[in-house]
């Protein structure tokens, strides 16, 4: 039994979800399970919508074009479509007449694009001769909390998904689910939505609480690569990573599960993989909780941009043992988070990637620290195997020093999976090629021994 989750690019229009139709089909004998996020731009066309509607206006042309559109191509049945854009139209006309959008009412409103979704693809898979049945998150036992726009799911789901999918799970129903992602439903039976990595979130808790052999997220690449393409060509895949070279991965900057999103999995230890929807014979990459062999030192590097450095030395509070802690106390009051730290003595240095609240946290330090901000940074994450953290700074720096590129701030993460380190943003292009060349050589292979 395998979980199978594609994004909103998989399932865009109506030739990618025939395309995703015969991926499903091509695993039938595994038994699959599907979660599926919302078509295209779905989710931005829907709060478009509501945007129109608080102003007093109510249009749904957009959604609906796409939708009846796809529906026309594939030639299915509209009846379920029809339905559900009936009830958004009777949601924004009331929007309209308060002429607000409360947070449950958000998460209501941009639940349509999943449960459209689901539908669709559900009815195309059944014309094909797929026994498929859709689900609504919450007829497959996701329950939250009252969080909208942010809710964390109920404990009591890795009981109530198993009860709502046994019969899939025995073969007593061999319709094949497809479930919404990123959505779920509270106590008082209002609709909410998951956050950040949500539709991964859905994936994951299902593929645990059911005990799926394995969770698969269908992306357009050959899953996790050593770099971002556009940056190197010569990237190429890594077979394997552990959830917590994942998550750094996630963390700075790499188009993976959300952390959060693998939480159930690592309860579990149910491997996810990471699969190309256009490549559907690659391995991809596997996540797991450690290592079996011996790996590559060097499983990849990220890049974020967009960063602000701030240097702060202490003032009044010299060797003060409460120095950091009312340091990071202004960052708590501000809801600033902070990517990296380095630190001394007298003085921290760390980065935001934020302007937001920036202002007012310098204010407050600057009453006891002095403190200097610099944007156009850049952080720079090697994700490797710290056993070997000397032979791999040493190659990267070495190749960096023969560039005459210099970094500005260094930090290794508690994980211990990941060094950090700072340049300028108009650097980091090749910072990451010359990175990447070093550690990992023009071709398969070359990897650093």
């Amino acid at each position: 039994m395998v979980v199978m989750k594609f994004g909103g690019s998989s399932v865009a229009n109506a030739e990618r979800i025939k395309h995703v139709a015969s991926i499903i089909q091509a695993y039938k004998e595994k038994k699959p399970l599907v979660v599926l996020s919302a078509m295209g731009d779905t989710t931005d066309h829907l709060l478009e919508a509501a945007d129109m509607a608080v102003a007093g206006k109510v249009d749904i042309s957009g959604v609906e074009a796409l939708h009846y559109e796809t529906v026309q191509i594939l030639d299915i049945d509209r009846k379920d479509v029809d339905e559900l854009l009936s009830e958004l139209k009777t949601l924004l006309t009331g929007i309209s007449m308060l002429r607000e959008l409360t947070k449950r009412t958000r998460d209501y409103l941009v639940s349509f694009g999943e449960r459209l979704s689901v539908r669709i693809a559900s009815a195309y898979l059944n014309k094909i001769g797929v026994d498929a049945k859709f689900y609504d998150a919450w007829d497959a036992g996701f329950y939250s909390d009252s969080n909208f726009m942010s809710a964390e799911l109920l404990d009591s789901v890795w009981q109530t998904i198993p009860e709502c999918l046994k019969d899939y799970k025995s073969g007593s129903d061999s319709r094949i689910p497809i479930v919404t992602g990123f959505i779920a439903k509270d106590k008082n039976g209002y609709i909410t939505t998951l956050g950040r990595g949500g539709s991964d979130l859905t994936a994951t808790m299902l593929g645990a609480a059911i005990g799926a052999d394995e969770v698969q997220t269908w992306k357009d690449v050959d899953g996790i690569l050593t770099t971002d393409p556009r940056i190197v060509k010569e990237a190429r895949p890594v077979p394997i990573v552990t959830y917590e070279e994942a998550s750094e991965l996630a963390y700075f900057g790499s188009q993976v599960l959300h952390p959060r999103s693998m939480l159930p999995c690592r309860k579990t230890g149910t491997p996810v993989r990471v699969k190309n929807s256009y490549n559907i014979k690659s391995e991809g990459t596997l996540i797991v909780e450690e290592h079996s062999g011996v790996p590559l030192p060097v499983r990849a590097i990220t890049a974020v941009k967009g960063i602000t450095l701030i240097d702060i030395v202490s003032t009044r509070m010299l060797g003060a043992a409460g120095f950091l802690a009312h340091i990071f106390n202004q960052f708590l009051k501000w809801d600033i988070s902070v990517d990296v730290v380095a630190t001394s003595e007298v003085s921290v240095s760390l980065t935001v990637n934020t302007k937001k609240n920036l202002d007012g946290l310098i204010q407050d330090i600057g009453r006891v620290a002095g403190v200097n901000t610099t944007s156009g940074k850049a952080i720079v994450t090697i994700i490797c195997d710290v056993k070997r953290s000397s032979a791999i700074l040493a190659a990267g720096f070495k190749a960096l020093a023969a560039e005459n590129i210099n970094v500005q701030m260094i930090s290794q993460g508690a994980s211990k999976v990941n060094f950090s380190m700072i340049c300028d943003e108009v650097d980091v292009n090749r910072v990451v090629q010359v990175l990447h060349t070093a550690l990992f050589g023009d071709k398969p292979g070359d990897e650093l021994k």
